[in-house]
């Protein structure tokens, strides 16, 4: 609702074969290179410790290898090479957030935690979360479920909705495409409901690991069976994530995949409003 600062954490438990955010995976700094910005300056090579090098007209990047990342922060002038993720203090995250206080008291707006999994991080999230309290910001988050229910159990009397994705209900489809246990997400999402919690489940629809009739049905049927469940969220793959992955020396699994158009998940939404839902189709 109303006007929202995202703040990005990085570090997240699942590997998500099709993920729109890749460079909040790994959760320390992560080098990205474009290679159609380098006028080939020479200051990252000089800045690397031989892990980067000049092949003809490519640029060669030895990332496993590079153990401070930061130390190749703002080296290069043509931003070519940049560093993505950086650690922050409470103090400097919530000045961030102050400057958009305005925007927030004319729409009812606030802040949402994405990622990367918000409750995957450390204890800086709960003094984080508290002071966004002290400020009456309100306050959503996004999170894949996917951590142990200690995580989310302490953090919800600070959060005012959950964004919680509902990604498959098969534990080995789950486990192929994005690493993960499939149980633990729906035993979190038991305990949540039974939490009282405010939350919307949401569902990103990927071509070959969940848009079909039986799959979506199923999820519809689960987040329908949920007590206080409300509120579903289709969110149709994109492509849009591919030249991120590019950057990041990656190799995207889904760079061929054709993005899911509203049109085809209208039978879902249907479907899902006859189970008592209300759902939407997001951009």
């Amino acid at each position: 609702r109303g006007d929202r600062t995202n703040s990005f954490g990085k570090g997240c438990p699942l590997r998500c074969l099709w993920c729109n955010n890749p460079e909040s995976i790994d959760p320390f700094p992560s080098i990205m290179f474009d290679s159609r910005l380098c006028l080939k300056f020479g200051d990252c090579i000089r800045n690397s410790g031989g892990r980067i090098r000049l092949a003809g007209d490519t640029l060669v990047i030895d990332r496993e290898n590079i153990t401070c990342p930061d130390s190749l922060r703002d080296v290069c002038a043509s931003k070519a090479l940049t560093i993505a993720g950086e650690n922050m203090s409470v103090d400097r995250i919530i000045s961030k957030i102050e400057k958009d206080l305005p925007f927030y008291e004319m729409s009812e707006g606030g802040v949402t935690l994405s990622g990367g999994e918000p409750f995957a991080q450390e204890g800086e999230l709960i003094e984080l979360l508290a002071e966004l309290k002290k400020r009456n910001i309100h306050i959503s988050a996004e999170t894949s479920l996917h951590v142990p229910w200690e995580n989310i159990e302490k953090c919800l009397a600070l959060v005012d909705v959950f964004l919680a994705d509902l990604k498959h209900t098969d534990p080995g489809k789950f486990s192929f495409f994005t690493g993960g246990n499939a149980g633990l997400v729906m035993e979190n999402f038991r305990k949540l409901d039974a939490s009282g919690a405010e939350f919307v489940v949401r569902v990103p629809v990927v071509p070959d690991f969940n848009l079909s009739g039986p799959e979506l049905r199923s999820i519809i049927d689960f987040a329908s069976g949920l007590r206080n469940s409300r509120e579903i969220h289709f969110i149709p793959f994109h492509s849009l994530a591919k030249e991120k992955y590019l950057f990041l020396g990656k190799d995207y699994v889904f760079g061929n995949a054709l993005n899911v158009e509203k049109s085809e998940l209208a039978p879902y939404v249907q479907y899902a409003e006859l189970k008592g839902l209300t759902a939407k189709i997001m951009n």
